[in-house]
C-alpha cells in the first residue's frame, strides 16, 4: 500500500531535524555520563534535552500513525515494530537507517547510485553512533558495578569495538544484567546496520557494473 502523500511528505522534511535531534540527545546523554563531576544543575539540563528530545521522537510517531493507513494505534505499533522499539529506546535510532536501506532494495526502477551512496553513508554513521551510545550506556551501568572490569569509558569503548566487529576478545566484559543485556543488542543490532552497509555497497557495485556492461564497446 501506497503512503499518503501527507505522510510521505512528512517523512522527507523530518528526516534531516529528526537526525538532528537525535544527535542532540546523543550529546546530552553522553555529558550526563561522563560528566560525573558537573554541578546538579548540569545534569538537570541534560536530563532535560534528553527527554525534550524524546518528546520530539513521540510527535514524529504519532504523526506517522495519524497520517497512516492504519488507524488503530495497536495495529501501527504491530506493523511498525522497529519504530515503536526506537520510540522506547531512543538509543536504538540509527537502526532506523536499517529500514531505509531495505526500502531502497525494494525499489526496481531506474537505479539511483546516489541513493545508495546515501544510504552507505547514513547506515556507517548510525553504526557509529549506536556503537558511541552503547559504549555510554555500558559504562554507565558497569562502572561503579562489583567485580567490573569495564571502570573506564576508554575501557567501554574497547569493549564496544570488540563486541560489534563480532572479535570478541574477552579481556573486558559486562558484569550487570543491565550491560549483558546491551551487549546482546549490540551485538544483533550491529549486525543489522553493518549488513545494510556491506549489502547497500554491494547492490552499488552491482549497478556500477551492470552500467558499464551496458555500454555499447569503445571502436
Amino acid at each position: 500500500m501506497a503512503d499518503d502523500p501527507r505522510l510521505a511528505r512528512w517523512k522527507t522534511r523530518s528526516e534531516r531535524p529528526l537526525f538532528a535531534v537525535s544527535l542532540l540527545f546523543l550529546t546530552a546523554y553522553a555529558v550526563h555520563v561522563l560528566a560525573r563531576g558537573m554541578p546538579a544543575a548540569g545534569h538537570d539540563a541534560c536530563l532535560a534535552v534528553v527527554y525534550g528530545a524524546w518528546a520530539v521522537f513521540l510527535v514524529d510517531y504519532l504523526v506517522r500513525w495519524r497520517l497512516g493507513p492504519r488507524r488503530s494505534l495497536l495495529a501501527h505499533v504491530r506493523h511498525h515494530p522497529l519504530d515503536t522499539v526506537v520510540l522506547v529506546l531512543p538509543l536504538l535510532r540509527p537502526l532506523r537507517f536499517v529500514s531505509m536501506y531495505q526500502a531502497v532494495q525494494r525499489r526496481r526502477d531506474e537505479p539511483r547510485l546516489s541513493l545508495y551512496g546515501r544510504v552507505i553513508a547514513y547506515a556507517g554513521l548510525s553504526a557509529v553512533l549506536l556503537g558511541f551510545a552503547a559504549a555510554l550506556a555500558v559504562y554507565q551501568v558497569e562502572r561503579d558495578a562489583p567485580g567490573a572490569t569495564i571502570r573506564t569509558f576508554g575501557d567501554s569503548v574497547w569493549w564496544m569495538c570488540s563486541t560489534i566487529t563480532t572479535v570478541g576478545y574477552g579481556d573486558t566484559t559486562p558484569v550487570t544484567p543491565a550491560g549483558r543485556t546491551i551487549a546482546v543488542g549490540l551485538m544483533l543490532c550491529g549486525m543489522a546496520l553493518l549488513g545494510a552497509v556491506t549489502g547497500a555497497f554491494s547492490s552499488w557495485l552491482f549497478q556500477v557494473f551492470a552500467r558499464e556492461g551496458e555500454k555499447p564497446p569503445l571502436r
